[in-house]
């Protein structure tokens, strides 16, 4: 059956790919940083709890040091066009369809994991088209995918981090202490007031942590769980597909998320380093109270 782990080898051999020609340049920094990730994708649970923290540690030291730097090589150009969205189109088509088809193949995909496998073929065959349309050669995807990598650096593994923290606060119960508090001043039976502090709070925690999958284990545990769902009898998907909404429009409003918000100002050259926050602002507030609405009209 195909899961998971098909995603994570694809990763894994992308990054080892990186991480080569990174060794080849004598950019070692960068080589051991991509390396590092390459075998977090390839061995991951095999290296057990201890193993992956010091992997982590190791990470954290390379993007510390201030060693990682750009590639002196330019990566090859090759002739563009309206041709290249052809590609980038495929990738979102092919998870969609991938996903509606793979669900009907239990044997065959992992139904919880099909839009991720559906989405890693579609990455893979927008790579083939685009090679096949730009006439450009493996090596040119390769150098240009390193080139995108190298310049958002470290800050390419914040998800994935903040992910991790997030499950760690779960784990740790920060979630059930921020229920008391906020059960609290919710009034009692108040689904309003309960969808208030989930959505709201779910972009709050994401501006703090950066992420929204950070913050979702922490609010679904202290409101989404016991109170809209166990509560107020809401559909599960829909409570965690909007909460997840709720987040995202705090990452469109935080530093924090250096990845989506700082480091695109920083390749653009923008003046105003949170330029791109402060575009995002005006779309991030009305979705968030779209959300809301739409978010008590389903559970009320």
């Amino acid at each position: 059956m195909i899961g998971i782990g098909f995603v994570y080898a694809v990763a894994g051999v992308v990054f080892a790919v990186f991480a080569a020609s990174s060794l080849v340049e004598r950019r070692w920094a960068n080589g051991a940083f991509h390396a590092l990730i390459a075998l977090s994708f390839l061995a991951g649970d095999r290296l057990g709890d201890v193993g992956n923290g010091v992997l982590v540690l190791a990470l954290v030291t390379i993007a510390a040091s201030g060693r990682m730097r750009r590639s002196a090589t330019p990566p090859p150009s090759v002739e563009r066009g309206a041709r290249v969205f052809v590609p980038a189109l495929v990738i979102p088509a092919a998870a969609l369809v991938g996903t509606l088809a793979f669900k009907r193949m239990p044997t065959l995909v992992d139904p919880k994991q099909a839009t991720l496998v559906a989405l890693a073929m579609g990455t893979m065959l927008a790579l083939a088209l685009g090679l096949v349309l730009l006439k450009a050669r493996p090596a040119q995807a390769f150098a240009a995918g390193r080139g995108l990598i190298d310049d958002i650096g470290w800050a390419a593994i914040m998800p994935q981090m903040l992910a991790s923290l997030g499950a760690v606060f779960a784990l740790a119960g920060v979630g059930e202490v921020v229920g008391g508090l906020m059960g609290r001043a919710i009034p009692g039976g108040s689904v309003a007031g309960a969808v208030i502090a989930y959505a709201v709070g779910m972009a709050l925690f994401t501006m703090v942590m950066g992420n929204a999958f950070a913050a979702f284990p922490v609010m679904a545990a202290a409101i989404g769980v016991p109170l809209l769902i166990h509560g107020a009898g809401a559909d599960p998907a829909m409570v965690a597909a909007l909460g997840m909404l709720a987040g995202f429009c705090g990452t469109l409003m935080t530093p924090m998320a250096a990845n989506f918000n700082l480091v695109p100002a920083a390749l653009l050259d923008l003046k105003d380093r949170y330029g791109v926050i402060r575009a995002q602002v005006p779309t991030a507030l009305p979705l968030l109270a779209f959300n809301m609405l739409l978010l008590y009209v389903m559970t009320a």
